[in-house]
């Protein structure tokens, strides 16, 4: 079951209080792909300048990402500087070169167009919509958005969600979408406009499934040391992704257990700057991380207790 995730491929500059980097990989596409390539081989298609240090991206390829989408043209490529506040909840964006990601138009192999789980980064939607006009039969699409496009595309954004099966946002984006405070009533508007599930992202509280069966929750992993959140989101969606494709199987239980590899992912993320944690673990991580997830919210009821007087 092939795995493909069309989005940006950046140099991130990011400062944080307890650290900084500069010119760091960072982009949807690469985010995405270091966490779901854990789980299944994925398949990338981007652009980058003829600046950019390709051989960085060598590890990648050696854990099965495939990189023959990507194309590079003469310019700059894609950079982002940011800076987050103390409790690294909010962000400003100092600096944005989109350099050749400007004129980006997303050009599917011939040998990706039977990609059967797509994710469509958060890029313009209509490029969005060109990308699933080249492929043929995808058994899943997820994509995600942000506020600009909400804001300044918002028609074609709502002709986007007739195509696709999930679509991925944090709580101000759905509220922003759908015009009601309250997540929920968002999803469930949502939900009237095409998709089949919405995974609201709530940054340090979780994250939250809602479809057709009652919503699904998972909090947030409660980390001691977090230093870059950057890009948590799309490695959220990478490991949301990887088991789907992974295991070939779109039960509710199993959607289920992708949010809970999903939001490890996640939380693997932040634990370093740019895509650095991911070249420190592995199956036995990941396995020992989600099993710690279903600890977090498990406990037993006593019948008797639960009975209300």
């Amino acid at each position: 079951m092939s795995l493909l995730v069309v989005g940006s491929i950046a140099l991130d500059s990011v400062q944080t209080p307890f650290g900084s980097t500069v010119d760091a990989l960072g982009g949807s596409a690469v985010f995405f792909s270091s966490a779901g390539c854990l789980f299944h081989p994925v398949q990338v298609v981007g652009v980058v300048g003829d600046d950019y240090p390709i051989d960085r991206l060598e590890r990648l390829e050696e854990r099965g990402v495939d990189l023959s989408g990507v194309e590079r043209r003469a310019g700059e490529s894609f950079r982002w500087k940011g800076k987050y506040s103390y409790d690294l909840q909010n962000r400003e964006t100092l600096e944005t070169r989109l350099g050749v990601f400007a004129e980006f138009q997303p050009r599917i192999p011939e040998t990706f167009r039977d990609a059967q789980y797509v994710f469509l980064g958060n890029i313009d939607p209509e490029l969005q919509l060109s990308v699933l006009d080249q492929i043929r039969s995808p058994k899943l699409v997820a994509c995600d958005t942000m506020n600009y496009w909400i804001q300044s595309k918002k028609e074609v954004l709502l002709e986007l969600l007739r195509h696709v099966d999930v679509l991925m946002v944090n709580d101000a984006e759905a509220r922003q979408l759908s015009g009601d405070w309250n997540v929920y009533r968002a999803a469930r508007w949502i939900l009237q406009h095409g998709p089949r599930q919405v995974v609201i992202k709530q940054g340090e509280y979780g994250a939250v499934l809602v479809g057709e069966e009652h919503p699904f929750y998972v909090p947030a992993y409660p980390l001691e040391e977090v230093f870059d959140p950057t890009g948590a989101g799309d490695a959220f969606a990478g490991g949301f992704m990887g088991q789907l494709a992974r295991t070939g199987d779109l039960s509710s239980g199993n959607v289920r257990r992708a949010m809970v590899y999903g939001s490890a992912m996640g939380s693997f993320a932040v634990e370093a700057f740019s895509v650095d944690r991911f070249d420190e673990i592995g199956s036995a991580e990941i396995t020992s991380r989600v099993r710690s997830f279903a600890e977090l919210v498990r406990f037993d009821v006593d019948p008797e207790e639960a009975a209300v007087p």
